[in-house]
């Protein structure tokens, strides 16, 4: 099992810093912010180029660069969010006793142009790896995006902890789109399906005749995806999940807050605005 452990190592560490350098950048003044995305998309544009030329290598490196390149695509997706670059065409609150689709569709126009980033990030990571055996890059960014949209449902629908500190003051508007429920009826199925799928690249992981290529690399996607599946449980259960990234959160205090419990129609009904995804979200690392 000596094997697994480096790779399982390698992805727990890179998820929990990016995750938390995100979260502090998220956090500086806004005058740093377009200094933050000029230095993202930089490293946005080198981790394309390494996931095209990481497709035809199906090496132990060619893994590990797909993964990380990965990373560094949703981390830019992230970023662009949370720093209000790339966000949706409504920048203000929940209408006043909006109810069921139609606080759905403004909820959605909060952050319609990142979901069409990611699929736009997907299609190039397609694109790129098109027709090579390393199809890791493919499969990493595929978790983090329906993770997410997982979470976002989830918080939508209604969830026990909304870990308010992480949200930058600028999106404060947020707030009224999410629910505090104690439970809702998305989220077993949500936790059901992602550790049915964390089982099942863990089998991929350990079987029999695979090369150094393909064990290092269902490792680390296995390894994201149960930490996408703990993210999930995070939102449920009174873990102090913020504590992890305290050293982000400069001059704040990052212990976990728990939100009020509303019951059935408490919109929004926080202090402070909550966070809306991560996973990393995983919010959202990888979230």
């Amino acid at each position: 099992m000596a094997a697994y452990a480096v790779p399982a190592l390698y992805a727990v560490v890179i998820w929990w810093f990016s995750t938390g350098l995100i979260i502090l950048l998220d956090h500086r003044p806004r005058s740093t912010h377009p200094w933050s995305m000029a230095g993202g998309t930089l490293v946005l544009a080198g981790a394309l180029w390494a996931i095209g030329t990481s497709a035809a290598d199906t090496t132990e490196a060619g893994a590990y660069t797909a993964f990380t390149g990965a990373l560094l695509v949703w981390g830019w997706q992230e970023m662009s969010y949370y720093m209000g670059f790339v966000s949706g065409p409504r920048t203000v609150a929940c209408p006043p006793g909006a109810r069921g689709f139609a606080r759905f569709r403004a909820a959605l126009a909060t952050s319609l142009w990142h979901e069409v980033a990611i699929i736009a990030g997907g299609l190039a990571i397609l694109w790129l790896t098109w027709g090579g055996p390393n199809r890791f890059a493919l499969w990493t960014y595929l978790i983090l995006a329906a993770m997410n949209l997982s979470a976002r449902l989830n918080m939508f629908l209604g969830v026990r902890n909304l870990n308010a500190e992480f949200l930058p003051a600028h999106l404060a508007y947020l707030a009224g789109f999410l629910r505090n429920r104690a439970m809702n009826p998305l989220f077993p199925l949500s936790v059901a399906a992602a550790a049915s799928g964390t089982v099942w690249l863990a089998a991929a992981a350990l079987g029999e005749g695979i090369g150094t290529h393909e064990l290092v690399g269902f490792t680390v996607v296995t390894t994201l995806m149960a930490l996408a599946t703990l993210e999930h449980g995070f939102l449920m259960l009174p873990l102090p999940s913020a504590a992890l990234w305290q050293w982000s959160l400069p001059g704040k205090n990052a212990a976990p807050r728990a939100a009020p419990m509303g019951g059935g129609a408490d919109y929004g009904a926080v202090a402070t605005p909550p966070l809306t995804a991560r996973s990393r979200e995983a919010h959202e690392t990888v979230g």
